[in-house]
């Protein structure tokens, strides 16, 4: 996730370049000490996260936020009073960092972002098309949904498998699970997913698909013998 530090305080900045190296997942792009460089920058860049300071002299951080409308990037505010939490709330912020930030709340606010960035991977298309879009490395691709044959948890990746592909998303399972057609798939297994019409056999815990075999837990065997209509 790109990110960007906003605040007049230079103490503050570093402190927050300290946390940010913290976080493999995190790459600074530029600092910036007030909301009017911060402007430019957001719009010149492709910024994920914006650790942005409430008080600042001039344009305020509330200010900013509320300029960018559409180019809004995800808002973390940093401040030294819990005054504007409920303007915060009103601009539905990521979270809300009091000074001095400790390690543990700045990682928490940032495994928030995180799932909120991994739900961008992957975009629903309308049901007449029954594609979706997903983000591949540095490409958006356009799916058929017809042609995939199950998603696997990988860690903080899912794998979508298609014919003779595989896809790598930044996501979760559930997160994936959330925006596919209940219709269509089915979890089997805690980190896996199946398109149901492309289950070739089932042998006791054993799913065979296109070749290439899916688990299938206890816990979800009722389900999918539901599903499957077993004569």
């Amino acid at each position: 996730m790109n990110c960007l530090i906003v605040d007049d305080n230079l103490i503050a900045r570093t402190v927050l370049k300290q946390m940010v190296s913290m976080d493999p997942d995190l790459d600074l792009i530029g600092e910036c000490e007030n909301a009017v460089e911060a402007y430019r920058m957001v719009l010149a860049n492709p910024i994920d996260v914006l650790f942005l300071d409430v008080e600042m002299p001039g344009m305020s951080g509330i200010e900013l936020v509320q300029s960018l409308e559409g180019r809004r990037p995800m808002i973390i505010f940093t401040t030294g009073t819990t005054d504007y939490a409920a303007v915060a709330f009103d601009l539905n912020v990521v979270d809300f960092l009091i000074k001095p930030i400790v390690p543990a709340r700045f990682l928490q606010a940032i495994e928030k972002a995180r799932e909120l960035y991994r739900n961008k991977n992957i975009t629903v298309g309308n049901k007449e098309d029954e594609f979706i879009f997903i983000r591949d490395s540095s490409i958006v691709r356009r799916l058929k949904v017809s042609d995939i044959l199950y998603l696997e948890a990988k860690g903080d990746y899912v794998k979508i498998n298609v014919p003779n592909q595989v896809y790598n998303i930044h996501s979760s399972l559930k997160s994936v699970e959330q925006k596919l057609s209940p219709n269509v798939f089915l979890r089997v297994h805690r980190s896996f997913i199946v398109n149901v019409s492309k289950i070739d056999t089932v042998e006791g815990g054993t799913l065979i698909i296109n070749n290439m075999m899916v688990p299938v837990s206890d816990a979800f065997r009722a389900a999918l013998n539901k599903r499957m209509q077993i004569l």
